[in-house]
């Protein structure tokens, strides 16, 4: 089984923080948002996956490369790296892993996490659409389906047709017939809006070829692909995951849950929370932090923020309000 995670985008709505990081490998409450990824496959999926395939864009180096060989070998993974050089669309980031495109194969787009109670069996269909039941379905890509069979795929439909928003997951029986659509798309230059090539297209062949595509069905699909879509998802997971911290640890300071306090955090004279997230050896003294992400070796001295994201290696001093502020950043308000 081959996962194929597309990541080649600059994720210019998490900016500053996509400047140094690619998006999904921001953390949400200590764990990178593709890891999360994995660990949801892992716990949920049938089968094990043996490799990962990253698609990257054209400048992504070791400093990229390194971290998801290791993440992935965490998971009992092999990873390997195909590049995007330009960004022509969902299609064309898929076709990128072609030569991986073989066996058993699950696509995921690394912008939301995802989860389910309950495992999902991928049986005998030729594919699997992971979808998740939204209110407001004109602003997706939906499935029209019978019963667990889908029938068809509709992009943001102007009248109702489904209430079912596809999440951007697949799973793909026979890689290689996948990959056959795939190229169809490209050489019959089937662009949609913006000049891309949108993977619904090969999808919407396989359906008129016969083939089965089956529904997975989500109970959380959460996103992280803006600045507030970020913060909001950590709050949730920190509220999931972290019940309490034990305020012993840090001289003087209140903590007020759900907080994640990562390894080496120190806090002093402090009040930090609800839904804070605190990367390792990040340093918070004399201040107040609410619904706010810190990445790792951060500082925040004498200050009092709210709705903020604070760079890794980046020093806030006598700040107040609302911040985002990158990577190796320094605000000192005198």
């Amino acid at each position: 089984m081959k996962l194929v995670i597309p990541m080649a985008g600059r994720g210019t709505r998490v900016r500053p923080h996509s400047h140094t990081v690619p998006k999904p490998l921001l953390p949400v409450a200590g764990t990178m948002i593709v890891e999360r990824i994995i660990e949801t496959f892992n716990r949920t999926l049938d089968r094990d996956i043996t490799d990962v395939v990253y698609i990257l864009g054209p400048d992504f180096g070791e400093d990229i490369k390194q971290p998801l060989r290791d993440m992935s070998e965490r998971h009992n993974a092999k990873a390997l790296f195909e590049v995007q050089a330009e960004a022509l669309g969902t299609a064309h980031a898929v076709a990128m892993a072609k030569e991986h495109l073989d066996g058993e194969v699950i696509i995921a787009f690394a912008d939301t996490i995802f989860d389910s109670q309950e495992p999902f069996e991928l049986g005998d269909a030729d594919s699997v659409i992971w979808l998740k039941k939204v209110e407001d379905p004109s602003r997706f890509g939906v499935a029209v389906h019978e019963g667990d069979t889908i029938t068809g795929f509709v992009e943001k439909p102007k009248e109702f047709i489904s209430d079912l928003a596809i999440i951007g997951v697949y799973y793909f029986k026979d890689g290689n017939y996948f990959k056959k659509q795939i190229e169809w798309v490209l050489e019959n230059d089937m662009k949609g809006p913006g000049g891309e090539y949108f993977l619904t297209d090969a999808l919407d062949k396989m359906i008129k070829d016969g083939k089965i595509f089956k529904t997975a069905t989500v109970d959380e699909w959460l996103d992280c692909g803006t600045l507030p879509a970020w913060l909001e998802t950590t709050g949730i997971i920190t509220e999931k995951e972290f019940d309490g911290a034990d305020e012993s640890k840090y001289p003087n300071a209140t903590i007020i849950s759900p907080v994640y306090i990562g390894e080496g955090v120190q806090i002093e004279n402090s009040t930090v929370g609800p839904k804070v997230s605190i990367e390792n050896d990040s340093v918070i003294k004399n201040s107040k932090v609410e619904n706010t992400i810190i990445r790792d070796n951060a500082e925040i001295l004498d200050s009092e923020i709210s709705g903020s994201t604070v760079g890794a290696f980046t020093s806030l001093k006598n700040v107040k309000g609302k911040v985002d502020v990158g990577d190796h950043s320094k605000l000192d308000i005198k």
